[in-house]
């Protein structure tokens, strides 16, 4: 991104915006950009994304005597279900990824900054204690480092699990409902879902799955700092315009995040579609911990069994996530 230096003040990129920089202190220190772009990026994905991640998930959580794989999948669902049985569990991620993305990325932003302020800020005293309310702000020609940027990805990830694992748990349950008569189904929707869960397991019962939501998320590491590399590359190497730029580099680093983390999701996505048992009666619970649920998929399938549903998911990465970005950095640069 472009930079324009005016009297005493420069524009310095951190993480896909600019900040400006007058007397020695940011301008704009607000981080409430991040988490209004958040809420556009997640409206994108899910328009894009969901179908995908329906068969992803029907994939994952069955076996091959169902679905002989994603064009089956697809067909069948599609046959027996109609075009909105792609778009079970819709609800959840709708408002959940409006508000998990405007955390995550709002987050990102925060943790980008204040990891460029503190430990990766030149102007520092080694040994001294990091404030960031105290440190001048690094120099203009002085950028955060790929490794800061993953870092913070990792950092976020970890913060938006906490709301990230409710609402993909109950997505998962959704999508996983079969039958084309509400009669049949165990759960009528989100919030009937949320509630028996509740009612029978309490909150430890709508955040199954957390501990594997950390896991998979950790692997955030690798999505913000190929973003990172991504956008430096195409910025210096092309003639590509900003928008272009932050759709290529979206794509592309969410592919390499699925490349790495996706046996993580598929354990995840057993885990939180696992009977819960008890006084919901949805069949006998299998999987007391993550090692188990991971040991169940290799028994099971071998080393494949961890990639099982991956072609959806790989073709839903780049377009779901390229336009998640795009809009995340459109609405960045528009806000005052």
């Amino acid at each position: 991104m472009s930079a324009t230096i005016k009297d005493a003040a420069a524009a310095q990129r951190v993480g896909g915006q600019e900040v400006i920089v007058r007397e020695g202190k940011p301008a704009n220190s607000k981080n409430y950009k991040g988490f209004v772009a958040g809420v556009f990026s997640g409206i994108a994905k899910l328009s894009v994304g969901h179908p995908f991640d329906t068969i992803k998930v029907r994939l994952q959580t069955s076996d091959r005597s169902r679905f002989s794989g994603p064009l089956q999948c697809l067909v069948q669902t599609v046959r027996k279900e109609g075009l909105t049985g792609l778009y079970k569990g819709a609800t959840p991620p709708l408002v959940g990824w409006m508000f998990m993305d405007s955390v995550m990325l709002g987050s990102l932003t925060f943790y980008r900054r204040t990891l460029h302020q503190t430990i990766f800020n030149p102007n520092r005293i080694p040994g001294s204690p990091l404030n960031i309310f105290d440190l001048h702000p690094p120099n203009a020609d002085h950028k955060l480092p790929t490794i800061g940027h993953a870092v913070a990805g990792v950092m976020a990830g970890s913060t938006v699990s906490f709301i990230a694992a409710p609402v993909e748990h109950i997505k998962a349950r959704l999508q996983i409902q079969y039958s084309n008569k509400k009669s049949e189904r165990l759960y009528k929707g989100p919030i009937d879902c949320a509630m028996k869960i509740y009612k029978f397991h309490g909150i430890p019962g709508v955040f199954h799955g957390l501990g594997a939501t950390l896991i998979f998320r950790g692997f955030f590491f690798f999505w913000w700092g190929s973003y990172d590399i991504f956008t430096r590359v195409l910025s210096e190497r092309t003639n590509l315009s900003t928008p272009a730029i932050n759709f290529w580099a979206g794509g592309l680093s969410a592919q390499v995040f699925w490349l790495t983390s996706y046996p993580s999701d598929v354990v995840k996505q057993r885990i939180m579609t696992d009977p819960l048992a008890g006084g919901l009666n949805d069949g006998v619970r299998r999987f007391p911990n993550w090692r188990s649920a991971a040991k169940a998929v290799y028994v099971e399938s071998g080393w494949k069994g961890y990639w099982r549903g991956f072609l959806p998911c790989f073709l839903r990465a780049f377009p779901a996530n390229a336009m998640a970005l795009v809009a995340f950095e459109g609405v960045m640069r528009a806000l005052p």
